[in-house]
This record gives structure tokens, C-alpha cells and sequence, in this order.
């Protein structure tokens, strides 16, 4: 799960912070960096695990409905989200429930959350339209809740401030981590059982150790790579660039020198995307242009052993 679009994030983030932090210990600091990693990979299995506590959610619901439609003698409510073959195959799935046990993570100290987000739901038109589809298969059942979390729960401000209150790390995770969640329910099949297999902590471990790589050439060789950037700012005045800025270039002209199998455009737009999400509005067309400019005389210098396209 933790890929290489989130470790860049991260990293800029840490490096940030590392910088703003009067106690700079880079041993600390990169334990800080998969420690905030591995808080994202919770975050997934929490979200995922919301979906069960919805579902429970439901069936207290239905047992209040069923006694009282008993009581007074009107119809049975109908059973069919409580039933939700996709709710129940993720409440039974082995990888999440052991990961939430070890990790001591579960939705039962939420239940004003939960009964309010059941509420949302049930009251939704998504909701109208499933319970009303005479369509009753498992990928209907599925569908529904890639509709509901897209709808109700990717966008959800009480779920946002509750998140926010048991991490300080998942506020800035959640976006990244949706994704995540909706690729994963996408990829549920039903012949699989219990026994589906969720998204792995790291994509790869090659992945963890990109991490490390990425962020110790950051901060050892950050006096270079700023003095690259000095060098490729003239026609720009370098003194009044914003801070974060400095620190996504010098990131970005790390994984360029330190990654021989990383294109140098890839490594442009990645840092460019994230420059629009975390500095200012001017930052992605600046630090484009600047990474550029700062790739081109690597190139020339033998500094850099890769290739770009020829200015035309």
C-alpha cells in the first residue's frame, strides 16, 4: 500500500519539519519517517474496518425494528444491508481483523459516530436505490459501499475531526489513503472468503529502502543541492522562494542523482503535483521550470548520468 507517491509526501513533510526543529537528529528523524509510514498503513486498515462497524451499526437497528415490527404486528424491515455479502465477507477477512487486534484498533469506542454516519446512509439516496434494486448479487453488494465510502465517508468532516483526534499523522494521510480503500474494495472477490488478501504494508520492500535512501541523501548532501539550485535561480530572485519550495526541489534533485532507474521527468511531475498540494499556488510552474533548468546542467556536467529531451 505505501507507495512511492505517499513516501514523497512524507518525506517532504519530515524534511520540513526536520528543518524547523532546533534538535536535528537524523537517526531520529528517519525513525520518525517510517514510524509516520506505518501510522498511513493503519489509517487503511481503520477505514477499511469502518465499513464493519457501520454494519454492525445496522444490525442493532434492525434487532430494534425486528421487535418492535413483532410488537405491533407490521412487516419485517427488510435484512438486506445487514446482509451485505461484500460487509460481511470484510468482517470475517483474516489479514484485517488479525492487523486490528494486534494493533488494538476497533470502532466500539465511536458509537455516536457510527450511529450517525448509519444514519446518513440510510437516509441517502444511494441507500433508496440498492434497497430497492431488485438486483441482489454480490457485486451489487459490493458496489454499494465503493458508492458509499466515495460519497459519504471520503468527504466527511466529523469523520475527518475524529481522525485528527486519535492521530496527529492521519489529518494528511486520509486523501491517499481513500484511494487505497476504494482500490481494495474494487479488488474484492467473492470466491476468495475470508481469506482475501488486503493491500501489504509496502508495495515492496525495495519501497522501504527508497524511503530511507530518499530522505538521508535529502538531508547529507542538502548544502549541494542548494547550492545547484542557487546556481539555477539568476534569473529568479532565490531569496524570496518560499521555504517549502526549497525543500521540494532539494528532494526532488536527491531521488534524481541517488535513483539511476527513475526518469527525470517522472521526478519532476511528482514533485511539481506535490508543490500545488503543499506550497503556493505559484510554486508548481517556478519549481518546473527551476528542476528543469537544475537537471539539464547535471546532465552537462557529468554529475548525472541520465537523459532528457532536447529543448527544441
Amino acid at each position: 500500500m505505501i507507495n512511492r507517491e505517499l513516501i514523497r509526501i512524507k518525506i517532504v513533510q519530515l524534511t520540513y519539519a526536520y528543518y524547523q526543529n532546533g534538535n536535528k537528529n537524523i537517526e531520529t528523524a528517519e525513525k520518525e519517517l517510517l514510524f509516520s509510514l506505518s501510522k498511513a498503513y493503519d489509517l487503511y486498515n481503520y477505514l477499511l474496518a469502518l465499513i464493519v462497524g457501520i454494519t454492525k451499526e445496522a444490525r442493532r437497528h434492525l434487532e430494534v425494528a425486528e421487535s418492535r415490527a413483532k410488537r405491533e404486528g407490521t412487516p419485517m424491515p427488510s435484512t438486506k444491508f445487514v446482509y451485505n455479502r461484500f460487509a460481511l465477507q470484510l468482517e470475517g477477512n483474516k489479514m484485517l481483523n488479525d492487523f486490528m487486534e494486534t494493533q488494538k484498533l476497533n470502532w466500539d469506542d465511536e458509537p455516536e459516530f457510527l450511529k450517525k454516519i448509519y444514519t446518513q446512509i440510510s437516509e441517502s439516496q444511494i441507500y433508496k436505490d440498492y434497497m430497492d434494486d431488485p438486483e441482489d448479487n454480490y457485486q451489487a453488494d459490493r458496489e454499494l459501499w465503493r458508492k458509499v465510502y466515495r460519497t459519504l465517508i471520503q468527504d466527511n468532516s466529523d469523520l475527518d475531526a475524529l481522525l485528527e483526534e486519535k492521530s496527529l499523522y492521519w489529518n494528511d494521510d486520509k486523501e491517499v489513503v481513500d484511494t487505497f480503500v476504494l482500490k481494495t474494495i474494487k479488488r474484492f472477490d467473492e470466491t476468495n472468503r475470508q481469506s482475501q488478501q488486503l493491500l501489504p504494508e509496502y508495495d515492496s520492500e525495495d519501497d522501504k529502502e527508497y524511503a530511507r535512501k530518499l530522505f538521508r541523501a535529502t538531508i547529507l548532501n542538502g548544502d549541494e543541492y542548494q547550492h545547484y539550485m542557487s546556481e539555477a535561480s539568476r534569473n529568479w530572485d532565490f531569496s524570496r522562494l518560499a521555504y517549502m519550495d526549497i525543500v521540494v526541489m532539494q528532494i526532488a534533485i536527491a531521488e534524481m542523482l541517488n535513483f539511476p532507474s527513475i526518469p527525470v521527468s517522472v521526478t519532476i511531475n511528482e514533485f511539481v503535483d506535490i508543490a500545488k498540494l503543499y506550497s503556493t499556488p505559484q510554486s508548481g510552474g517556478y519549481i518546473n521550470g527551476m528542476l528543469d533548468t537544475i537537471a539539464r546542467h547535471l546532465i552537462q556536467t557529468g554529475k548525472m548520468l541520465k537523459q532528457m529531451k532536447v529543448e527544441s
